[in-house]
């Protein structure tokens, strides 16, 4: 088989949207889904045998199935699937209701686990598959700011770590990006959110952070379109990577981060 048939979430922008176009490039079939999927056919511009897309709420358990369903009626198996559709919460812990930290979790970890549990019982039929599931650094360092994003992305690290032995025995691969900032609509007011509680206390610090997000958007140092690159070319090969930092920034806090834990280790066995 030289083709492989892909199923994206989030593939409206962005990441998604780049992966669906480059994996369509490469020859391959693509099941483009997204909440809003007015305008992806058109712009991806591919043959109606090579490209389906689907509406998905991915927090929606009975929509994964249905999705993944769909996909299978059209194109009878899925050999990659990519879990990219998410969503920042950030904002201090304290800012942020309780209700907006849910559905953080919601859509970046249980929203994940959603769509694999709709797509791994094709993929262990098959014993094959390559699961990619797209994090960030931030699910390796966690900073002021950030600690409701990171704590989903720490979850579906945890999760997928432990999913991923669990199926590699069934011909079943695992891939997990950790991008550092990229130059997508990830930081733009209608994708991201911020706490809207004020307390005097943080108020300084919060500010600060607000800057500093409307500065960084649009002029993050990654290029989303080398990334994607990079994931399709994983894709391709027979023994894919399981993890793939990208960018200079999420090896830099990623090695800053080991060696902390080193340390921290070393001085805790030091105190016996």
């Amino acid at each position: 088989m030289t083709d492989k048939v892909w199923f994206i979430t989030g593939a409206g922008r962005g990441l998604g949207y780049l992966l669906a176009r480059d994996a369509l490039k490469a020859g391959d079939k693509v099941v483009a889904t997204s909440q809003t999927v007015d305008g992806i056919a058109e712009s991806l511009s591919a043959s109606d045998d090579r490209l389906l897309v689907l509406p998905l709420d991915v927090t929606d358990p009975e929509a994964a199935s249905s999705a993944h369903d769909a996909a299978i009626e059209t194109f009878g198996r899925i050999d990659v699937l990519v879990n990219n559709a998410g969503r920042a919460q950030l904002g201090w812990f304290e800012t942020i209701p309780e209700e907006d930290v849910r559905r953080q979790f919601e859509i970046n970890l249980f929203g994940a686990m959603n769509v694999a549990r709709a797509v791994l019982p094709t993929m262990r039929r098959q014993r094959s598959g390559l699961v990619v599931t797209i994090s960030s650094v931030n699910g390796l360092v966690s900073n002021p700011g950030g600690s409701v994003y990171s704590a989903s992305k720490f979850a579906l690290e945890g999760w997928i770590e432990g999913l991923a032995e669990e199926i590699a025995p069934l011909g079943i691969h695992s891939l997990v990006v950790e991008p550092g900032m990229m130059r997508t609509n990830f930081l733009d007011p209608s994708t991201v959110r911020q706490g809207n509680v004020e307390i005097a206390d943080y108020a300084e610090a919060v500010e600060g952070f607000r800057s500093f997000i409307e500065q960084a958007n649009g002029a993050q140092q990654n290029d989303p379109e080398d990334l994607a690159a990079l994931i399709v070319a994983e894709a391709s090969s027979p023994d894919p990577a399981r993890r793939l930092l990208f960018g200079a920034d999420a090896h830099e806090w990623a090695g800053d981060k080991c060696q902390q834990l080193a340390a921290e280790i070393k001085a805790s066995s030091a105190r016996g």
